[in-house]
């Protein structure tokens, strides 16, 4: 089990983290529009780690159309992070130190402190952003990342991807959240416009992510 959060005044919004809040769909940060989507993507373990894999190489956007560029680590040592039992009680992590694992291509997996370029288009929209992992996730049945942006966007604040292989009916779920505050004066103006970017993304990163999804983007 590893856990890791990041957290520094670079990033371009205030509320670092809401992605997770339970009533961000209610109650999002000021100014920002939310959105949340979620998937069935399969079942079992073979299903939940190469979709949790995928989720922590950069697939949900390099296969969206996007671009990965300079993919820089955190400065020092990778935090592994605090993970808590059933009742709350922090769990003392096995080793202070994360091992930095890298992709086929050379490409490090995500890791809190990272930061990144995508650049690409969804649509006629940009989609270019500087961003920074916020959190990453790695459980039994869990596998998560946070992305917030850094600068060069039409929009800033935060994405989270989670990929859960539940329990109960051996069923693997994508959950996609976000919060998006227009930076541009187009999108201030025409906030339609920040809703329909977040649609195209959402329906790209889950074909990235699924082998079941063919409805064209």
């Amino acid at each position: 089990m590893r856990r890791g959060t990041f957290r520094d005044d670079t990033v371009d919004y205030a509320a670092v983290g809401a992605t997770h809040a339970p009533d961000l769909m209610q109650y999002p940060p000021e100014h920002s529009i939310p959105a949340e989507s979620s998937w069935r993507i399969g079942s079992g373990s073979e299903r939940f780690e190469t979709a949790g894999e995928s989720l922590l190489t950069w697939t949900a956007q390099r296969a969206s159309g996007l671009a990965v560029e300079d993919v820089r680590p955190a400065p020092g040592p990778a935090y592994a992070g605090v993970s808590f039992d059933a009742e709350g009680t922090p769990i003392a992590p096995s080793k202070n130190e994360v091992e930095q694992r890298f992709d086929a291509e050379g490409t490090p997996f995500a890791g809190p402190g990272m930061t990144l370029r995508v650049r690409g288009r969804v649509g006629s929209m940009s989609a270019d952003a500087e961003l920074r992992v916020i959190s990453v996730t790695e459980e039994k049945r869990r596998v998560g990342l946070v992305l917030g942006t850094v600068g060069g966007s039409v929009v800033r604040g935060e994405e989270s991807f989670d990929v859960e292989w539940r329990e109960d009916n051996d069923e693997v779920w994508f959950t996609v959240r976000a919060f998006d505050a227009p930076n541009s004066l187009l999108y201030r103006t025409i906030p339609a416009l920040v809703k329909r970017r977040r649609r195209e993304l959402f329906a790209r990163y889950l074909r990235a992510i699924s082998p079941m999804y063919a409805t064209p983007v």
